[in-house]
């Protein structure tokens, strides 16, 4: 070897020192090496003599992954033997983790250090739960470097570590990382690297630095002392006190009273609506401005709903927590996979993004009859199981169910200004798309009229939602007291128990209720229904019994029963 071309190629720094002796990988280097930097000889000795004989460095990184929509710990573990040059992930890897080889292999040499011409190794612990994602290429990539200590192990081991690598080094954006940083905090973590898009997001969560970096060469550069990085903050109280505007108020609705208040008995007590009437009514725009009448979210319902977007990806990258509630909206075309939830490796549906918000399913009978089946269970137990062959995962979803369609084919069944065309047979067949089965399911049915002309050039100013959401926070309220030892939170999710504790009614009320439940035929879920909407008007009123008055709005409530002589 010439010795003078070594001693003009080396500077007095610790990443030339390791780079040299990979270039040449013999004991004449080394000793060469080590001559000019009499200090690092006992330091890398070891390190350098497992490399000459045969031997293996080892290196372990902390990084994390998603199952559902919490995250478990993955152990990175880098192994580099001398031979010839191969890379290997071990530990059951999808494809999108086997390729970041190539990835972290060009951002390690686009950012100024030399990949190792070796035998490379990476298994991710536990090895027994499929790993997929792009968020494995920085901890392996720093496994390497650890490995060839350019970065020091005992550093690199304080942190949770994620993102994916581009070809120059740039760190990019990954999903669930807030689920992440909350297992690095269970974890006992000093601190959780993020890509800098990501944190935010992750500075959420309380009592752990969360660094968010740009490059490689960053975050290189910190853990070898030569850098520092500002932990990202976040104010929890000024996101949610910036957040309660809304663009769409209740006082811009002409008209439907009725329509309205049905909507605030809803969100007062949670319960599921639809809503039927000839096109133009304003069912879409009622639907829409319902949000505005829910009471805020609180920060764990917050945290919950933020970690659905975060792992499905739609969470924008300068945004920190979800603070309003969710209003998802698909189209009649969706698939049942994607309402409910699906895949080879199951992501949440619908049901599961509209978690603590409102699923609004405008022209219900549109839907495929299959795909609406779906939702009597995710309704019913507030969550979503899908089952593969390997593995089972549960999502969260308890959301208002809100619906919309019109009364038949054409829309004008029942309105006195249109002539309706349709056969009886053919509204049964457009009725029949939606089960008896789900309908039960659903509290409130309401007829949305159209507007008539009086209503529309009214100069009246309407009820604001401002107006309407305090009335129903002071419900909700009432409701949070009353089931505070229980794990609900309003009257429709009330169960027989429940009911029968909260729900007590006099005499006058029992006539009544028997009335209805004999003249509609009604059934036991559907008595269940009106006592939990009665319980819920009730508790508008700020009354602790339920009334007369109470029972026979709620039996109003059930429109689609008492429309069953229209078919």
């Amino acid at each position: 070897m010439n010795c003078e071309f070594l001693r003009n190629r080396l500077n007095p720094t610790f990443c030339e020192f390791i780079n040299t002796f990979l270039l040449f990988k013999t004991w004449e280097a080394f000793e060469i090496c080590s001559i000019l930097f009499k200090a690092k000889r006992e330091r890398f000795s070891k390190v350098i003599g497992r490399y000459l004989k045969g031997g293996s460095v080892l290196a372990k990184v902390l990084s994390s992954a998603v199952i559902g929509i919490d995250a478990f710990l993955v152990e990175v573990e880098v192994d580099i033997t001398s031979g010839l040059p191969t890379f290997t992930t071990v530990g059951l890897p999808e494809a999108s983790v086997k390729e970041s080889k190539e990835r972290v292999k060009s951002a390690i040499n686009n950012s100024g250090y030399r990949f190792p011409d070796d035998r490379i190794t990476v298994n991710l612990a536990p090895a027994n739960i499929k790993k997929e994602g792009t968020g494995f290429d920085l901890p392996i990539a720093l496994g390497i470097l650890a490995a060839t200590q350019i970065i020091p192990q005992q550093i690199v081991s304080k942190y949770l570590v994620l993102g994916e690598l581009s070809l120059d080094g740039r760190i990019k954006p990954v999903k669930g990382s807030l689920p992440m940083a909350l297992a690095a905090k269970s974890a006992g973590y000093a601190g959780i690297i993020v890509p800098y898009d990501n944190g935010r997001e992750a500075s959420v969560v309380e009592d752990i630095t969360v660094l968010p970096l740009k490059t490689l060469s960053q975050l290189v550069s910190f853990f070898r002392g030569f850098a520092q990085i500002k932990p990202e903050k976040t104010d929890i109280s000024t996101i949610f006190k910036d957040s309660r505007g809304f663009e769409v108020d209740f006082s811009e609705v002409r008209g439907q009273e009725h329509v309205k208040r049905s909507l605030e008995v809803a969100a007062a007590g949670g319960h599921n609506l639809i809503m039927i009437g000839p096109p133009g009514s304003g069912k879409t725009m009622l639907a829409k401005r319902l949000p505005t009448i829910l009471p805020p979210l609180t920060f764990e319902e917050a945290i919950e709903t933020t970690k659905i977007f975060s792992v499905v990806g739609i969470l924008a990258k300068d945004q920190a927590l979800i603070t309003k509630r969710p209003f998802r909206s698909p189209h009649h075309t969706i698939s049942d996979a994607g309402l409910i939830g699906g895949g080879h490796i199951p992501r949440p549906g619908e049901v599961s993004m509209a978690h603590n918000g409102v699923l609004f399913l405008d022209e219900l009978s549109e839907f495929k009859k299959h795909v609406l089946e779906v939702l009597r269970q995710p309704l019913e137990d507030t969550k979503v199981t899908i089952s593969r062959a390997a593995l089972t995962i549960t999502y969260p979803s308890s959301f208002m169910l809100v619906a919309a369609m019109n009364p038949c084919p054409c829309g004008y069944f029942s309105d006195p200004k249109h002539e309706c065309r349709c056969t009886y047979p053919q509204i049964r067949r457009f009725r029949s798309k939606i089960s008896g089965p789900l309908m039960d399911r659903i509290d409130i049915h309401v007829e949305v009229p159209a507007v008539a002309y009086k209503d529309l050039r009214g100069e009246a100013d309407a009820e604001s939602s401002g107006e309407i959401r305090a009335r129903v926070t002071a419900a909700r309220e009432r409701q949070s007291e009353r089931f505070k030892r229980t794990k609900i939170y309003s009257n429709a999710q009330m169960i027989s128990r429940h009911i029968k504790k909260h729900c007590k009614i006099d005499e006058a009320s029992c006539n009544i209720l028997e009335s209805a439940i004999d003249k509609l035929g009604l059934s036991a879920r559907a008595y269940n229904r009106i006592l939990k909407i009665a319980r819920t008007i009730a508790d508008l009123d700020g009354e602790s019994d339920i009334s007369v008055d109470h029972i026979s709005e709620a039996v109003q409530y059930r429109n689609l029963d008492r429309g069953k002589r229209f078919v």
